[in-house]
């Protein structure tokens, strides 16, 4: 006798039916710690509250940015959308080829500090993996 999986068409659409998509996949993402850094350009923040709301572990959106300064320019945006500032220069070169190559990655606050008139902000950067 031969044992074999056998997926049945009608049960695996029913259990995409009945799920939605990312609760399917959600299982499946990996969030692989790359490094860690602190967050460049907070000096020049006109607003602190900003830094003042973010929690240990909040995600962050990381986004390339056409920077006349930086070829490699990593913009740090929280869950609104309110810039918090850059990766830094001196670590951003590997960042910005995996995200040019299509790649996801996201930042989490480790830590967040006002020293000296500014906020320190400690990060980690993590490739999402599916």
């Amino acid at each position: 006798m031969r044992q074999e999986l056998t997926v049945r068409k009608e049960d695996l659409l029913a259990v995409v039916e009945e799920r939605r998509l990312g609760e399917i996949l959600k299982p499946l993402v990996k969030e692989i710690h790359l490094f860690d850094t602190n967050i460049s350009g907070t000096s020049f923040a006109e607003d602190n509250s900003v830094y003042e709301a973010l929690e240990e572990n909040e995600k962050l959106i990381l986004q390339r940015e056409n920077n006349r300064y930086d070829d490699q320019a990593i913009v740090i945006l929280n869950a609104r959308k309110q810039k918090l500032g850059y990766i830094p220069e001196r670590d951003n070169l590997i960042f910005s080829r995996l995200m040019d190559a299509g790649k996801l990655l996201i930042a989490k606050v480790i830590s967040a500090r006002e020293a000296d008139g500014f906020y320190r902000v400690r990060i980690g950067i993590y490739l999402v993996d599916y």
